[in-house]
């Protein structure tokens, strides 16, 4: 199954769809959001990714803190005080918005609670929606999502497969089929193991949907420009891909994401990596191949001296990568034949030479 987010149709056999997931790494700065915008869209990324909370309707102010919660030496302070310190205002989103599409890029908004969703179905109109795992298990939002018919990501990382269906039903209920299921999740950072990407030909096969994987490698090892490539050939559809303006800064959401020059890197090698997939079906031969088969295959030639009239024998030939000659599947069709004309050992046996 394909579906199209904007001029951009999603699934197999299409160019891998790129999101440049934002999430909180503008660390509450306008200008840091365009820093990281900016290197997304010279990249060459599709679309890049909206946080957008309205905390008071997500998280209680008593939520506790704790590793795996926000990035490390962010863990000292109370989640809710720090997220809402650089929790960035709707004015602020409209904005990024609008710098995001002058550069080129689609917008996906991941909306937390009803108050985010309710601002971008009627100001930010975004391209497609991301539903975060917290509210999966959420029906009347996921419907509410689902309603605005637009594509939606249902990132589905730490689901129960129950929830997953759910998800799916309530959404397709709702008249919408644009779905994408998102494979993966955040652990600062994720570590390999946990990736589990032959999950992705599972998903697939499970739903018949597009799958998406989010990628939350350790941004500063030398996989994490590896792990999407890999996820790409298993058949992810959609690579989202964790940018910050600086990880050195180490701002939030550091740990899995890339600076502007390395993501740079991994749109490059990962539209490089695509060509390589090809096609899963029989086609015929491109001139490439042709020219190497036309270079490497072994052909006929005289295993001997063989004069002029001579009824050949298997004896007579033999196969050797020559320039000329009829290749060994054509072998019953010569055996039998006379030579028209003398010929020496190694000499090419074309279809002139015999009669």
């Amino acid at each position: 199954m394909a579906i199209t987010v904007g001029s951009h149709t999603i699934g197999d056999g299409c160019p891998t769809f790129v999101v440049a997931e934002m999430a909180s790494a503008h660390d509450g700065s306008v200008e840091k959001a365009k820093t990281i915008i900016e290197g997304a869209a010279r990249a060459g990324a599709n679309a890049v990714n909206f946080h957008l909370t309205s905390l008071e309707d997500y998280m209680v102010p008593s939520y506790r803190t704790g590793p795996g919660r926000v990035s490390a030496g962010k863990e000292t302070r109370p989640i809710f005080e720090y997220l809402q310190s650089i929790n960035l205002s709707w004015s602020d989103w409209l904005e990024l918005s609008a710098y995001a599409r002058d550069s080129g890029l689609m917008v996906s908004a991941l909306c937390n609670d009803f108050q985010s969703l309710e601002f971008a179905s009627s100001q930010l109109n975004p391209h497609m929606f991301m539903i975060h795992p917290s509210a999966i298990g959420e029906e009347a939002f996921v419907r509410a999502v689902a309603r605005l018919q637009k594509p939606v990501v249902l990132y589905i990382g730490g689901c129960w497969l129950g929830e997953v269906e759910r998800a799916i039903r309530s959404a397709k209920e709702e008249g919408n089929e644009r779905l994408i299921l998102q494979h993966g999740f955040q652990s600062y950072p994720t570590e390999p193991a946990d990736m589990n990407l032959r999950f992705i030909r599972t998903l697939k096969g499970l739903f018949g949907l597009p799958v998406a994987f989010g990628d939350h490698t350790d941004g500063g090892s030398e996989l994490a420009l590896i792990i999407p490539l890999l996820a790409a050939a298993m058949g992810a559809n959609v690579i989202e891909k964790h940018i910050t303006y600086d990880r050195a800064a180490r701002g939030e959401d550091f740990e899995s994401a890339l600076d502007p020059a390395d993501f740079n890197v991994f749109v490059q090698r990962l539209r490089q990596a695509q060509e390589a997939f090809g096609s899963s079906t029989w086609r015929p031969l491109s001139p490439r191949e042709l020219d190497y088969r036309d270079v490497v295959k072994k052909r006929a030639v005289a295993s001997r001296t063989i004069p002029k009239g001579t009824v050949i024998t298997p004896d007579d030939v033999a196969f050797k990568r020559s320039d000329e000659g009829i290749y060994p599947e054509e072998l019953h069709i010569l055996i039998g034949r006379r030579t028209a004309k003398e010929l020496t050992e190694n000499t090419s046996i074309t279809w002139d030479v015999v009669t």
